[in-house]
């Protein structure tokens, strides 16, 4: 199995800081274990909106990979149940 990380913060200072993204990396990190992950994709946004970029492409690449998106925790995904349901092979850490 091949994973695609997805990390996402909701604020710049979070970004800038890298808070929140390390403790995201080293959970997604300690769940794949020897599994590769093949691409990692960040985004610095709301939850609320589910116009994400980086969430797409990570969608994109792991459907054209057979990998499966991984995220530390469902709330990184989005605060919408519905678009949760619709993202597919998604596993959180």
């Amino acid at each position: 199995m091949q994973y695609v990380a997805y990390y996402r913060v909701s604020t710049q200072m979070q970004g800038k800081s890298g808070l929140g993204l390390e403790a995201q990396r080293h959970a997604v990190e300690q769940f794949a274990g020897s599994h590769p992950i093949i691409a990692e994709y960040t985004e610095i946004e709301s939850g609320k909106r589910n116009d994400r970029p980086e969430l797409e492409a990570a969608l994109d690449h792991a459907k054209a990979n057979n990998a499966v998106l991984i995220i530390a925790k469902l709330d990184r995904l989005s605060r919408d149940v519905h678009c949760k349901r619709q993202a597919g092979a998604v596993q959180a850490a």
